[in-house]
């Protein structure tokens, strides 16, 4: 008799594998599509290092905490004011409210990041929930560094050497038919709003609208109430208490407002350039990409940012010698380096690392320390009455609302500058960088600061010289 062995059948992917396909080590995944199990050291901790609060570790953020709380605990009452720790307490504190603002339900899409990073750290100072410390180290880095002006300056020279040359020659023209269009049919509605509320027609423009609209603290409420005080023969110190909340809750509607016009943009991106004015004309951008292909140096990067503070010095210059808007000098000076292509491109290309760098990591670091440095809690609750909210409201609604129509009638995005116009009513410099935020739309801030400058000079000029008419 033949004894007839059958083969084994031969062993395929899809079916169990064989007993003696089992490899010996148990810990190995028998699923090759299963990714290896992982130690945590390094892994863990690298997953751990990689969950932030803004751009902070959160194993770092707790080691500034403790390191800021040991430096109070050991300076008898002193904190530093040097730079070293005013980054950490600036970064602690900004980016901690913005993570407050940003985690809110339904107000997080109107800017409640800028919002709670610019206001949430006024109310702490003001209720004496910050150290004395922290506030007076906060105050004195802000006064001493002219932190917000190396921000400015590498913003809008950053964004002005990255756009592209036509768009940008374009814009700067274009702009200004939006621009005056809003400031003069929004005042005329906020002062008829006014008026028909009972404030009268003089308080409302003078008092209100006036100071909305100047410019901001420095360019705008500090000159218009010397003004209003010589003309009137006045005290200067209360004329100033009254209408510097005015700016303040007019920035504040800005802001949220310009989180609506994010939000219009995210459903219709038919209307928004995404942080251009006009349709890109794209003549030199190639350049700057050709130019990115390689590895960044850093050199350029340092070039650009030496760049940006010697143009905002040649600003202060002016300023000195001509009495005009240092940052405004300085914008024109950027405009006509790219106009003329004076501006290589891989000095444009670190221009925009620059800008992107500081619209990062110091924006919500710098909200902070504006809300506990100059921005008064007090000043800012008193102007919460209901006429002037319905009369700062109204009128921001027109500024926005006329940009945006203007806009679209001569083919430019209308979202894109809708937000440009609301900075006509922003608390200055500070003002524009808030309202940008909450929009996303930092590289807009050279066309802001044409607003909030020269339109603000404009109408303090034009309030100035009315009053002394009418008086």
């Amino acid at each position: 008799m033949t004894l007839v062995t059958r083969a084994s059948p031969k062993w395929r992917p899809d079916m169990t594998p064989p007993s003696d396909a089992v490899p010996s080590d148990l810990s190995l995944p028998l699923d090759p599509a299963a990714p290896p199990r992982q130690a945590f050291w390094p892994y863990g901790w690298w997953r751990i290092l990689d969950f932030k609060i803004g751009i902070v570790p959160v194993p770092v953020y707790v080691l500034l905490v403790a390191l800021v709380a040991a430096f109070l605990k050991l300076g008898n009452g002193k904190l530093s004011s040097d730079i070293l720790v005013s980054i950490a307490v600036l970064a602690i504190g900004g980016f901690t409210c913005a993570e407050i603002g940003k985690r809110l339900p339904v107000i997080r899409n109107l800017g409640a990041a800028a919002i709670f990073a610019t206001f949430l750290p006024s109310y702490l100072a003001y209720a004496h929930l910050l150290p004395d410390p922290v506030i007076a180290s906060t105050k004195e880095f802000f006064k001493t560094s002219n932190f917000l002006y190396l921000y400015i300056s590498c913003i809008i020279v950053g964004s002005v050497l990255g756009m592209d040359r036509q768009s940008l020659v374009k814009g700067i023209v274009k702009i200004f038919i939006p621009m005056v269009s809003g400031v003069v049919v929004a005042a005329a509605a906020g002062t008829l709003v006014g008026t028909i509320l009972g404030l009268g027609t003089y308080h409302t423009f003078f008092y209100i609208i006036v100071p909305m609209m100047g410019g901001g603290v420095g360019e705008g409420v500090i000159p218009i109430s010397i003004g209003y005080a010589l003309i009137t023969g006045g005290d200067q110190g209360v004329i100033l208490a009254e209408i510097m909340p005015m700016v303040m809750m007019g920035s504040l509607f800005c802001i949220v407002f310009a989180g609506l016009m994010n939000r219009l943009g995210q459903r219709r991106p038919d209307l928004t350039g995404n942080g251009r004015i006009t349709p890109n004309g794209d003549d030199d951008i190639g350049d700057i990409r050709a130019a990115a292909k390689g590895a960044i140096d850093p050199a350029v990067i340092g070039a650009a940012g030496v760049t940006a503070v010697a143009l905002y010095l040649l600003g202060v210059l002016g300023q000195k010698l001509f009495d005009f808007p240092a940052p405004v000098l300085m914008l024109f000076v950027a405009f006509m380096m790219k106009a003329v292509k004076a501006v290589s491109p891989s000095l444009q290309q670190g221009g925009q690392v620059v800008s992107k760098f500081f619209a990062t990591s110091v924006t919500y670091p710098l909200l902070f320390s504006v809300g506990v440095s100059i921005t008064p809690w007090e000043k800012l609750t008193s102007a919460f009455t209901l006429l002037n909210i319905i009369v700062i409201v109204c009128t921001v609604i027109v500024l926005v609302c006329t940009g945006f129509f203007v806009a679209r009638k001569i083919n430019m995005y209308p979202i894109d500058v809708a937000v440009v116009c609301s900075c006509s009513a922003a608390q200055g410099g500070t003002g524009d960088v808030a309202i940008l935020t909450a929009a996303n739309r930092l590289q807009l801030l050279p066309f802001c600061s044409i607003a909030t400058r020269l339109g603000g000079a404009s109408m303090v000029t034009i309030a100035l010289i009315l009053m002394r008419v009418l008086h």
